[in-house]
């Protein structure tokens, strides 16, 4: 038997419930998925700055060691030229 036009309407306003519900699904899946993606890289990214953090200051202690380093190095310097300085003085007056 041939279907009844009724039946035919009820059917073709079932397909597109349909397809429509699918893709509310999908779209909520996706919605879902790309929040636990935000959710992981604002973990990562929280991550990057208290680790970018802590080189920053290990930056900063190597330089202050370095500059501190350059002073000392200077200091002796200086006195390693007056001390050469004095013992060239002394060599040009004994003659």
């Amino acid at each position: 038997m041939a279907d009844s036009p009724s039946r035919n309407d009820d059917q073709n306003l079932l397909l597109p419930l349909e397809a429509e519900s699918q893709l509310s699904s999908l779209v909520y899946d996706m919605s879902q998925q790309v929040q636990t993606v935000m959710e992981n890289m604002l973990k990562m990214t929280n991550e990057i700055d208290q680790s970018s953090n802590g080189i920053i200051e290990d930056i900063e202690k190597c330089r202050d060691s370095a500059l501190e380093r350059k002073r000392n190095l200077e200091e002796q310097k200086e006195r390693f030229q007056k001390a050469a300085f004095t013992v060239i003085d002394m060599l040009n007056n004994r003659n």
